[in-house]
């Protein structure tokens, strides 16, 4: 299930976020990311699907 969370966060990170803690910090930080540059976002979805 990990490995499509993280193709998911490859192709759209908040929602790879969202699958994975909700409505939660992460989720609205990821946003920021993605909005201030893609890759940023992506390394953090990434990282926190990875965490967990």
């Amino acid at each position: 299930m990990d490995f499509i969370r993280i193709i998911i966060a490859i192709l759209l990170p908040p929602l790879g976020v969202f699958l994975q803690v909700g409505f939660g910090g992460a989720f609205w930080l990821n946003i920021l990311l993605t909005l201030c540059g893609y890759i940023p976002g992506i390394v953090h979805a990434v990282y926190i699907i990875a965490k967990r």
